[in-house]
């Protein structure tokens, strides 16, 4: 059974775009704002006292789950 929320499309890419941030974070600006609110909702992301957003182990283990599952040959 499935028993996680849903992440909509835009919210996926922007789960994607913090873990591609890495260390410099994803800044809370333009169109990833509203997912961003969102994701750390979720707990997979946090935001920072200086107004970016990082990603949680959730977000990492949501990423490597959904996002970018390991292929098997």
């Amino acid at each position: 059974m499935w028993d996680q929320p849903y992440l909509e499309t835009c919210c996926r890419s922007a789960l994607h775009r913090v873990v591609l941030a890495g260390d410099a974070c994803r800044p809370a600006t333009g169109k990833d704002a509203p997912c961003l609110a969102r994701l750390a909702a979720l707990g997979l992301a946090e935001a920072r006292a200086d107004g970016r957003f990082a990603i949680t182990a959730a977000g990492r283990a949501r990423h490597a789950k959904e996002i970018m599952p390991k292929r098997r040959g």
